[in-house]
């Protein structure tokens, strides 16, 4: 008989659930952990695996970076607290780098139900490696998803980031393939005498509803 197990996944817009878990750098309730700061909550599948050692090193690596743009950093996955700390010892003996962000504990898999994170036809025991950007309010900003297989793209987590914040800041939307530095595009008209108005100024205009500056 196929599985049919259907766990809930938050969506953009949402506030981010909470919970009480235990990390690598402690006891956490994850609202207040995050008070006041943009936050990624992302997941591995394991612990001692080759694609999440890369992607949990490039994190670590970054992490200057996400202290910058004000973002904490917390991973998951479905691993005891004594199995996080022996790989995090591993990896920085092997490596030299360290992973200081704390990383939960589910072994009930219970954050991971919570979150979406388990994709039944991928598999049940495994988070897949997901992403939530959440901003400083506790809403789920953006969302993504990775199979087991595939790792993530820190370059485009890192721009993804900026872009939420740059938008926020300036109340402009970004374009495609947008890059750090790169103009954003002005939000359309609303009214007859905005659109004149717009005639006016020194955007970069394709027409009057798709506009861009520099900023």
């Amino acid at each position: 008989m196929e599985n049919t197990t259907i766990y809930p996944m938050p969506r953009i817009g949402d506030i981010a659930p909470n919970f009480d878990a235990t990390t690598t750098t402690g006891k956490m309730n994850f609202h207040e952990h995050i008070e006041g700061s943009w936050t990624i909550l992302f997941s591995h599948p394991a612990d001692f695996t080759p694609v999440c050692t890369t992607e949990m090193s490039g994190f670590a690596v970054e992490t200057p970076f996400f202290n910058e743009h004000n973002t904490k950093l917390v991973g998951l996955s479905i691993d005891s607290i004594h199995a996080h700390v022996a790989w995090v010892n591993n990896v920085y003996k092997n490596s030299g780098i360290l992973f200081e962000f704390p990383i939960i504990a589910d072994i009930d898999m219970s954050v991971s139900k919570l979150y979406g994170m388990l994709q039944p036809g991928e598999s049940e025991t495994a988070a897949v490696r997901a992403v939530f950007f959440i901003d400083p309010s506790k809403k789920i900003r953006l969302i993504m998803y990775y199979p087991l297989n595939v790792g993530r793209n820190m370059e485009e987590i890192k721009r993804a980031l900026v872009a939420l914040q740059t938008s926020d800041k300036h109340s402009v939307a970004m374009p495609l393939n947008w890059q750090i530095g790169d103009q954003v595009i002005v939000p359309p008209p609303r009214t007859v005498a905005d659109m004149l108005e717009r005639e006016k100024s020194d955007y970069e205009m394709m027409d009057f509803y798709l506009a861009k500056k520099s900023i």
